[in-house]
């Protein structure tokens, strides 16, 4: 094999690599991701920061309460660190077709978009992201939620910034009961 194309070889088997999942590949999946209905009430989540080299950065759990005003779903998020830290995000949700929404933060640049089908959820925004030494870097995510037969919601996203990979986000969230 020449030089040449093991070159070419070699830029086909990355671009391969680059291609991303599609929100309708889970059309089929079950449990259906219900999101007004999953986030309403209290919800706890437990996650965690990687680095592109897969070296844990930071953990946090997020106790979040989900309420409706309107036809739009609040998300109140209270963000505690591994290292002490606080950090609270509120969300505004609200359903803009069949499979569609928009979402908006204060630290969210302009509004999220996302999109359902079966168990799944893609999220996709930019995201002021605060570092914890009173800078911020803002960053793309790539947030992908997937409904687990539990009622356990996984969720994994991918940080980007200027298109390269900078790090990802996992986080698991279970519903909060009443009497807890």
């Amino acid at each position: 094999m020449t030089a040449r194309m093991l070159g070419v070889f070699m830029i086909v088997w990355t671009l391969m690599g680059c291609a991303s999942m599609k929100i309708e590949d889970f059309a089929d999946r079950q449990p259906v991701f219900e999101l007004e209905e999953y986030f309403l009430g209290q919800t706890r989540a437990y996650g965690l920061f990687e680095d592109r080299g897969g070296n844990i950065k930071a953990e946090f759990t997020v106790d979040i309460v989900g309420t409706m005003e309107g036809d739009t779903l609040v998300l109140d998020e209270d963000f505690s660190y591994a290292s002490g830290r606080k950090e609270q995000r509120t969300w505004r949700i609200r359903r803009t077709g069949p499979a569609s929404y928009v979402g908006t933060a204060a630290d969210v640049v302009g509004e999220a978009e996302g999109r359902i089908a079966g168990n799944a959820l893609n999220w996709k925004y930019l995201l002021d992201l605060d570092t914890g030494d009173g800078d911020t870097i803002r960053l793309r995510f790539d947030d992908w939620m997937f409904l687990q037969e539990d009622g356990v919601l996984l969720n994994r996203a991918r940080l980007s910034k200027f298109g390269f990979h900078v790090g990802s986000v996992t986080i698991s969230f279970r519903k909060v009961d009443a009497g807890s």
